[in-house]
């Protein structure tokens, strides 16, 4: 026991390993802003499920790529957005959308494995597009993250207001005159870029962590819509940036840290919540009938 938590968490020359890693460090932060910014939206217009139907696609992209020698990042976007594409112009209702998305994830994830089966390479390289890997990310890696997540940020704000309408009530936001059919595609176009940065460093099976359970947690804890994406950033890059630094001291895959501090936020909120909660609804006597048994006693 002593020696499985020796090789969980060792932190020997620790100080030296973090500056190895500094671009990873970095690319967690952004991609935890990311995730916590576009989280909120992707819950309140139900499509969890969609996030994972892109990382399979993502992941095969990226798969292609790693197999013929191209930019992994590339493959990513392209497998991304080709997903996000079809799940948006096919899927405008929730029922088609979940049967388009249980079509696509396992086509993906099978292209996915006969490439990287096919692979002579590295095979810390076909585990990290499934797992995560921290030490991978390079400086022209850094930079594809960092022109891709910027497009994505400034596309939100861009279109926060018109999107947070049309997420929370379609019909009245389409009556009101907002494009809500081409606020759709578009989301599902930044959703897609989103899910392809995040899967260079997550990994494809487990990008969920990152996208949804940090935006789950804040939805426990408040409903303000500014509080909100606050606390969903706050909470995805204390994940992912404490996942990696974790990690790195155990020299293992960064998916396990980061699901698992990501889950420990996301149950203690729903234990705060839930106590909230039960203290909103305790039934309250009314003055008087409070008054009249005391008066009684």
């Amino acid at each position: 026991m002593t020696d499985l938590w020796a090789q969980l968490f060792s932190f020997q020359d620790f100080g030296e390993l973090v500056a190895l890693v500094r671009n990873s460090i970095i690319a967690g932060a952004v991609l935890g802003l990311v995730g916590g910014l576009i989280g909120p939206f992707v819950l309140t217009r139900n499509m969890p499920f969609a996030v994972h139907g892109i990382s399979e696609l993502s992941f095969a992209g990226a798969s292609a790529a790693l197999l013929f020698g191209a930019n992994v990042v590339a493959g990513s976007v392209v497998g991304s957005v080709v997903a996000a594409l079809l799940i948006g112009l096919l899927g405008s209702r929730a029922r088609e959308r979940n049967s388009i998305i249980a079509v696509l994830m396992p086509f993906g994830l099978g292209i996915g494995i006969l490439c990287l089966a096919l692979y002579q390479g590295r095979s810390a390289n076909r585990f990290g597009l499934l797992t995560g890997q921290i030490v991978a990310v390079d400086n022209p890696q850094l930079g594809w993250l960092m022109t891709i997540s910027a497009v994505v940020i400034v596309t939100l704000l861009v279109i926060w207001r018109p999107l947070t309408f049309a997420s929370v009530d379609p019909d009245v936001a389409a009556a009101a005159g907002v494009p809500v059919r081409t606020l759709s595609i578009v989301f599902m176009l930044v959703l897609g870029l989103a899910v392809a940065v995040s899967v260079q460093i997550v990994g494809a099976l487990l990008v969920l962590s990152l996208l949804v359970t940090p935006a789950a947690a804040a939805l426990r804890l408040t409903v303000n819509p500014r509080l909100v994406p606050l606390l969903s950033i706050a909470f995805a890059v204390t994940s992912v940036v404490g996942g990696i630094l974790l990690a790195l001291g155990g020299g293992l895959p960064i998916s396990p840290y980061v699901t698992t501090i990501s889950f420990a936020i996301w149950l203690v909120c729903r234990l705060i919540g839930r106590s909230r909660d039960a203290r909103t609804l305790r039934p309250r006597r009314p003055a008087r009938v409070a008054l009249a048994a005391k008066q009684e006693a």
